[in-house]
């Protein structure tokens, strides 16, 4: 893969890759007789886009969602309706290489999740659907490299956090120009909170989400941000879910406020927000919630550039600690049992020259208190101090580990130490904390930097940190991975200009970061 669009692809980012040739061949896919008895669909269908996601060699996940009335449950009749897809070679579909006819069923509100295989490494494809006598727009998508290709660059787009009411989605129309091979999301894809007239735009619904249709509804208004969308319709997404897409700091079966949620009311809105989200998300099959539960970790190679180690810090941590002598407690569990050793076992058996880590939550140390003694969140990765140490102890045989987080709306980007207590103590990694996509609005920035440049005393691995909104890029090469924080300048009108406020450098077999 590589960073620099080829003409091809630039033409199809200028022409619109939401757009482009739908209209021209949809007469050219079925049969005559067949076109004649297919009943038709509204107009706006295809209302929530399309999108890719989780790349492999060979294969892709193809994903839309048939909702003509989208924030009223979708629109759709109670019944199964035939999604023809297709995916070609060439940006106007003339060289097809798969196509098929997919199922949307109204138990999964008539998402459609195609798990294409059989495409070639380390290329671009062409997709669309059709269905009921309308057909989608046209996506672009790209397939992982070959399993044993050690060369070539991977260029990556790290996001998360995007508040609908905090503000428009624009950084997304920069990362479009910027043409990632593999956008990276890190959860808070939603806000479950209630509407409000606070900010520039307003949450659907009168309340916050608690059921299947109410958690359709919420994801259906994300989806119609232009940009968002757009950012969909170019790129394959890998994504995760982090505490918004169900309810503000839950952990495992725990709600944020016990005492207004009893268990059985919070699996229930578990389970529906899940199904919601598994609906919405270009995942596949493996991902099919099973009530409360739902498969979320995972691994994706990249050649042997990279391997990329997808976490879920939410369905197996225990309660949040309330304090310091309790975030240390070593029967405290961010991973569970299980995805630890999963985690394990795929840092010290890879056989990548990068080993990316993508966990929702900030990894290394945020000291809140100036001056002697300790003071963490506890929400994150500090409030598991245990389990956390003993991971960056591990990280010190693992071969170029790097983490990519999100949650703080902040830019913090950082050393990993093996003891975060000892100053002088090795670096490990490094870890690079996105900031938001448009959650926090446009932060005050004189506010901020007046309550963490004071810290940095106590946080010396920290290397750079802000407040601005925007998202993170990163060229990955075999020497090393160059970095660059893109900013907007506002997310509170639909229309926004970009720049990169850092650049920074971690260079192969050598922990750490560099500020360029």
């Amino acid at each position: 893969m590589t960073g620099a669009p080829s003409p091809d692809r630039r033409r199809f980012l200028t022409a619109g890759a939401a757009v482009l040739g739908a209209a021209a061949s949809a007469q050219l896919w079925l049969p005559a007789a067949a076109r004649a008895a297919e009943p038709p669909l509204p107009e706006n269908v295809f209302s929530l886009g399309i999108a890719s996601g989780d790349p492999l060699p060979d294969g892709i996940v193809l994903w839309t969602r048939l909702a003509p009335d989208p924030l009223a449950g979708g629109g759709m009749p109670d019944e199964t309706v035939p999604v023809e897809w297709e995916i070609a070679e060439d940006e106007r579909l003339h060289k097809v290489v798969r196509r098929g006819t997919a199922h949307a069923r109204p138990e999964y509100g008539h998402s459609v999740h195609v798990d294409v295989r059989g495409l070639r490494p380390g290329r671009s494809y062409w997709y669309r659907f059709r269905a009921g006598g309308r057909i989608s727009p046209t996506g672009r998508t790209r397939t992982a490299p070959h399993p044993h290709a050690k060369g070539g660059s991977l260029r990556v787009a790290l996001a998360s956090c995007q508040n609908w009411q905090h503000g428009y989605f624009t950084p997304y129309a920069d990362m479009l120009a910027q043409d990632p091979d593999a956008v990276l999301f890190v959860g808070d894809y939603i806000y479950e909170s209630a509407p409000s007239s606070s900010g520039p735009r307003r949450h659907e619904g009168k309340g916050e989400p608690y059921t299947l249709e109410q958690y359709r509804n919420r994801y259906a208004q994300y989806r119609s941000d232009p940009d968002l969308a757009a950012m969909h319709a170019n790129a394959p997404w890998v994504v995760t879910f982090d505490d918004h897409e169900v309810d503000n700091d839950w952990a495992g079966e725990i709600p944020q406020d016990p005492d207004k949620q009893t268990h059985d009311a919070f699996v229930t809105r578990l389970a529906a927000a899940f199904q919601a989200y598994y609906e919405h998300m270009p995942v596949r099959a493996t991902a099919i919630p099973d009530g409360p539960h739902i498969q979320m970790y995972r691994r994706l190679e990249f050649g042997r550039l990279v391997r990329l180690n997808v976490l879920d810090t939410r369905q197996f941590r225990s309660d949040q600690a309330t304090s310091q002598a309790a975030a240390e407690d070593p029967s405290l569990t961010m991973l569970g049992a299980r995805q630890k050793q999963w985690l394990l076992d795929g840092l010290h058996d890879s056989p990548a020259r990068w080993n990316l880590i993508a966990s929702q939550i900030m990894m290394a140390e945020t000291d809140i208190l100036p001056g002697d003694g300790k003071l963490w969140y506890y929400d994150a990765w500090d409030g598991y101090q245990a389990e956390r140490n003993a991971l960056l102890d591990d990280f010190a045989s693992v071969r170029n580990p790097v983490v990519l987080s999100g949650d703080r709306h902040l830019t913090m980007i950082s050393d990993l130490k093996k003891d975060f207590a000892d100053p002088s103590s090795d670096v490990v990694g490094a870890e690079f904390v996105g900031t938001s996509v448009s959650s926090n609005g446009d932060q005050d920035q004189a506010a901020f930097h007046a309550q963490f440049d004071p810290l940095k005393a106590d946080n010396p691995h920290w290397k750079v940190i802000d407040a601005h909104r925007g998202y993170h890029l990163f060229d990955i090469r075999r020497h090393g991975i160059d970095a660059r924080v893109r900013v907007v300048d506002t997310v509170v009108s639909p229309q926004a200009t970009a720049r990169t406020l850092a650049t920074l450098h971690v260079a192969a077999d050598e922990p750490g970061v560099q500020v360029m």
